[in-house]
């Protein structure tokens, strides 16, 4: 169970964490940014949504399912794996985004270049989402 928790909390830092972090003056409302970087904005929050509800559902699926045979564990066992990689994905693109020529951790006004103050949240999130599966799948 403390797994599942574990992997909860990464897929509600996957539902909060980008509209909280980009819906805002500094990304979608900052007035420097092109409409077209706007638009990779808006993509990268509903990406991030969609992948803590994938999350969320692949954690507690197994869960709602009755019988506890060798059928349901496997399912189980499956429903964990696809939890962490939809828990961790979004966490690793960010991680990699940052060795792409010309990225930014944060835009000159917000921030000195070379900062790039997500990758301890990015790091703690995936950290959880791995955790929580080697928690639940352990044998």
């Amino acid at each position: 169970m403390f797994g599942k928790i574990l992997l909860t909390i990464d897929a509600l830092g996957l539902l909060l964490g980008a509209p909280i972090a980009d819906y805002n003056h500094t990304h979608i409302f900052n007035p420097r940014w092109t409409p077209h970087a706007k638009f990779h904005g808006a993509q990268t929050i509903t990406l991030s949504a969609a992948l803590g509800l994938a999350t969320l559902y692949y954690t507690w699926r197994p869960s709602f399912l009755s019988l506890q045979n060798k059928r349901s564990v496997q399912r189980e066992r499956d429903s964990l794996g696809m939890a962490v990689f939809t828990g961790t994905i979004y966490w690793l693109a960010g991680l990699v985004a940052i060795l792409y020529p010309g990225t930014e951790g944060v835009d000159p006004e917000f921030g000195p270049a070379g900062s790039f103050p997500q990758r301890n949240v990015f790091t703690a999130f995936a950290g959880m989402a791995v955790l929580g599966w080697l928690v639940e799948t352990w044998v």
